[in-house]
């Protein structure tokens, strides 16, 4: 059976993936990339490429739905198949680019917590009972990850490459998932990136934001294994 690579989003871990971890590490070999050691996307994606298996199937959430897509275009030949959770293919545009930057300079002096509380983390999930305990994990991973590995994301995925044209070169099977009210990474993004690969599936969990993994987690895994299924 594939192996599966799982990539997690910006200042996330494995814990990200807990749910499906849970379900799927019975069934086939879980391989768990980090990208807390590279300061750019390609970089990122030639690690994981270093150590990944020979041939395996990829999904990644976020920054790391952007880094798979530049390990799909970096070795096409080894991805069996791939999911794309939440994230975006298109280069960042210039007004995200210069709100990066008071976050950045907040981070340096000490302010990453409260960057987190206050700037990101109340972008992220949808309302629902389980909201504040999503956030609560959201703010451990980041806090365990810390300065350095945030400064290194953020201008990584300023200086992020286009990934449409890798998109729609592509030919395998493919899952394109959101959550319906993602801000971060609207749906729209997500109709782009299925229109663009040949082979896809466009799924959309509800009541769900930007971390569908932990605040839809049933529906999320369901929509994971007919996918690896397919």
């Amino acid at each position: 059976m594939t192996p599966l690579v799982l990539i997690p989003g910006m200042m996330c871990d494995a814990r990200l993936f807990s749910p499906q971890i849970a379900a799927l590490s019975g069934q086939r070999d879980l391989f768990l990339a980090s990208l807390a050691h590279h300061g750019s996307i390609e970089a990122m994606a030639q690690a994981i490429l270093q150590t990944a298996p020979q041939r395996f199937a990829l999904c990644g959430l976020s920054m790391g739905g952007i880094v798979a897509m530049e390990i799909l275009r970096q070795a096409p030949q080894r991805v069996d198949r791939i999911a794309l959770l939440d994230t975006n293919p298109l280069a960042e545009r210039e007004e995200v680019k210069q709100r990066r930057l008071p976050q950045m300079q907040a981070v340096r002096a000490g302010r990453l917590a409260e960057v987190m509380r206050d700037e990101m983390k109340p972008n992220y999930l949808a309302p629902g009972p389980q909201r504040q305990d999503v956030l609560d994990l959201c703010m451990e991973m980041a806090l365990g990850l810390g300065t350095q590995v945030f400064l290194s994301q953020s201008r990584a995925l300023m200086d992020r490459p286009d990934q449409t044209a890798t998109l729609a070169q592509a030919s395998l099977p493919a899952l394109v998932l959101c959550g319906r009210q993602d801000v971060l990474c609207p749906l729209e993004r997500h109709e782009l990136m299925a229109e663009l690969i040949s082979s896809c599936r466009l799924e959309v969990i509800e009541d769900a934001g930007h971390l569908p993994t932990l605040e839809q987690p049933i529906e999320t895994t369901a929509a994971l294994v007919r996918w690896l299924e397919a």
